[in-house]
């Protein structure tokens, strides 16, 4: 295998960006450049790195051929105490969810398309409220929140502090929801990721690094990937 046998190279230019990294998905390889890094320097980057992208892609590729592409039966989201029992069935409507019973009915027609749907759709009905909720534990104040599905991302947080959580989110139990909450609403006060940001983080969340190891370490479900 040579670098010509691995999908394009998405080159993504951030402002904040001091050095050149390249991530290895199970579908994509991104790399992050700064502003005014020039076009031969990435390529110089790229070819160095040849070994090193076949290999961790290669390795990609044998996690996917593992994967329990298994629907599940239930789905225990962050905010609840019990799990939703779901059913796949022949309806009209993509899913429908009986939050009383805790029951989920999701169309069989393409039931990991709707899964997904209910998880997006749960996320943006409830994650902005429990970041409201974070925001006034932790005395940390934030402009708008917007849920999104980025792939590389679990949250971020702009200059004027508008905060984008990731839907994905509520599939996580609820500390590792909450470190991200607090993790975006630090940057309010701190806009990088220097000893004092990571003092406000230990100030809400005492064990962030636990936390943080498993959102890096979980693999999310294949059917939320696709």
């Amino acid at each position: 295998m040579t670098l010509n046998d691995l999908p394009e190279i998405q080159i993504v230019r951030h402002a904040r960006a001091k050095n050149l990294r390249l991530r290895v998905e199970p579908t994509q390889i991104r790399l992050t450049a700064p502003v005014l890094c020039s076009k031969r320097q990435i390529q110089n980057f790229i070819d160095q790195s040849e070994q090193w992208l076949i290999q961790t892609w290669q390795k990609q590729q044998e996690k996917i051929v593992q994967i329990d592409k298994t629907l599940p039966n239930e789905l225990q989201l962050f905010n609840l105490d019990q799990p939703l029992q779901i059913i796949y069935q022949s309806q009209k409507h993509c899913f429908i969810f009986d939050d009383e019973n805790l029951k989920l009915l999701i169309s069989d027609r393409q039931p990991e398309q709707y899964l997904k749907a209910f998880v997006i759709s749960y996320a943006k009905q409830h994650l902005p409220l429990y970041l409201g909720d974070v925001s006034q534990e932790s005395n940390l104040s934030f402009g708008k929140c917007a849920i999104r599905q980025p792939k590389t991302r679990w949250g971020s947080c702009t200059s004027k502090h508008d905060i984008m959580l990731n839907s994905g989110l509520v599939l996580f139990p609820e500390k590792i929801t909450r470190y991200v909450c607090v993790h975006e609403l630090a940057h309010t006060k701190h806009f990088d990721h220097s000893p004092h940001f990571w003092a406000e983080v230990q100030k809400h969340d005492a064990n962030y690094q636990q936390h943080r190891k498993i959102l890096k370490t979980n693999p999310m479900p294949y059917w939320w990937c696709n």
